[in-house]
């Protein structure tokens, strides 16, 4: 599993938004998001990074460094 929780979640939908790869969705009854294609991960950290609240972790065996391309 890449991401391993999203504890505190309180809706507001970044990380959805912001997964290039449509992993996270939101649950209609709760309101809140949850991982849906855990397998799909691509661990590019941008749900966590852009997270409000600091909700989202990622599993350590699964974390890789955050590369950010200075052209």
């Amino acid at each position: 599993m890449a991401i391993s929780s999203i504890d505190g979640c309180i809706g507001c939908g970044t990380c959805v938004q912001s997964c290039p790869t449509d992993v996270i969705r939101m649950d209609p009854r709760t309101g809140k998001a949850f991982i849906q294609y855990v397998a799909d991960c691509q661990i590019c950290h941008l749900c966590r990074m852009y997270c409000p609240v600091d909700a989202i972790s990622i599993t350590p065996d699964k974390s890789i460094p955050v590369v950010v391309s200075w052209g």
